[in-house]
């Protein structure tokens, strides 16, 4: 059973012009949501039968960030060490001897399992792990499924920014077009309507977080009070418009829905018919992706901040895709000189976190050695972690609040067990 993404089946909520966290916030207090409801197929779930639990006849009207709060725990977890192949682009293999310490692998896997004592941490569910280009354990757990596409919040990001790397591959852009001004792209902007500065925001700096914009909250409600003028570029407009002054290049970091809104702007801007139709027919289909759901933006554009849904075993392929320089299937299917940059630790965010394009990137010091780690992440736990010289991929998913405690200590867990 497949889902196909319909514009007309999307549920969404104008969170565009706000930071992650008050999207969260917004998204778990909207009685928009609250109205909506599980269909009587998402309590009847297969589990225990050895092919994974699932949610039986799924359709995209069920899939949303709200439907999802309302999925029962699984009764016990679900772990396969020699995961089905499911005919999904995915390779499959076991975990076995090859690996340093299979031990440790499992028992980290089964402790996901146990009782956090904590509402806000630990309530993982899903950990798939893919070693030398095949997925070797799959685990699910709680609200866990495999064939339900889990809500991806920031991760969306970086979902957005191999959108742009499958437009330059395709030729709808360029590497050198990264450095030309966003509204370049964007023939229904009033270039007479813009803030200081604001003519000159790149693409390659909204896709580092870069671009400088900065809107008065006291606006926000003004702004959001009219819903009709945000759409199609409107949208890019009221960024570009109201935003301060901005600074002098180099631009601060700043993480904010504007910068990718700016980058799903262009890339609807630049790509045959929409960037809806392009993301499904040329970035997920190729991927063997068509269950899945992405949410609508106040411009009727795709979310770019947050709003996807795929699930576990698709972030697995992007990881995949990742690690291997852009190549699918043997092919080159993103530019390796795209990917690279956008996995490479362009700004310093903090003392250990840096940031390329929409992706993060630490290097983490385990027995004295310093292991390179690329992670997309998502707040409430969704994470892709690359380990590039252990040619190792781990997707996971979770309903936390906030990060959780996964992104210190998974690498902790898993690096000394595959590390030769």
């Amino acid at each position: 059973m497949v889902i196909s993404r319909n514009p007309s089946q999307v549920h969404w909520v104008p969170h565009s012009f706000l930071n992650e966290p008050l999207i969260l916030s917004k998204l778990l207090k909207t009685s928009v949501f609250l109205s909506l409801f599980l269909t009587s197929c998402l309590s009847r779930e297969l589990v225990d039968t050895g092919l994974g639990p699932e949610v039986v006849d799924l359709n995209a009207n069920d899939v949303s960030f709200e439907n999802e709060k309302k999925l029962p725990y699984l009764k016990k977890p679900y772990l396969n060490t020699s995961p089905r192949d499911r005919r999904d682009q995915l390779q499959v293999g076991k975990l076995g001897s090859e690996v340093k310490d299979r031990a440790s692998i499992l028992s980290y896997a089964n402790s996901l399992a146990e009782p956090s004592g904590s509402t806000k941490f630990g309530n993982t569910d899903s950990l798939l792990i893919a070693h030398q280009g095949k997925l070797i354990l799959e685990a699910y757990y709680r609200r866990g499924r495999l064939n339900y596409p889990h809500y991806q919040m920031s991760i969306t990001k970086s979902y957005t920014a191999y959108a742009i790397g499958r437009a330059i591959q395709l030729g709808h852009l360029t590497m050198e077009d990264l450095n030309k001004p966003a509204v370049s792209f964007l023939s229904q902007i009033d270039s007479s309507q813009l803030a200081e500065g604001a003519g000159k925001i790149t693409l390659d700096q909204a896709m580092r977080m870069c671009s400088g914009i900065s809107l008065p909250q006291k606006r926000l409600p003004d702004i959001l009070s009219r819903p009709e003028l945000l759409t199609g570029q409107g949208q890019a407009q009221a960024y570009l418009h109201f935003t301060r002054p901005l600074p002098p290049v180099p631009k601060p970091f700043k993480y904010q829905a504007s910068d990718p809104v700016l980058t799903m702007q262009i890339l609807e801007a630049v790509v045959p018919g929409s960037a809806e139709q392009f993301i499904r027919e040329h970035l997920l289909k190729p991927l063997g992706i068509s269950n899945y759901n992405w949410q609508e933006d106040l411009s009727g554009y795709p979310k770019s901040a947050a709003g996807s849904s795929i699930r576990s075993r698709d972030m697995i392929k992007v990881g995949l895709l990742t690690l291997n320089h852009g190549k699918w299937e043997g092919k080159q299917f993103l530019p390796r000189a795209f990917v690279k940059k956008a996995t490479s630790p362009l700004v310093q965010t903090n003392e250990e976190n840096f940031y390329g394009y929409f992706w993060w990137h630490q290097t983490r010091e385990i027995h004295d050695k310093k292991y390179p780690v690329i992670q997309g992440r998502g707040a409430g736990g969704q994470f892709i972690f690359v380990f590039p010289t252990l040619d190792l991929v781990v997707a996971a998913t979770a309903h936390n609040q906030g990060m959780g405690k996964m992104l210190k200590e998974l690498p902790e867990e898993l690096i000394p067990a595959f590390a030769k």
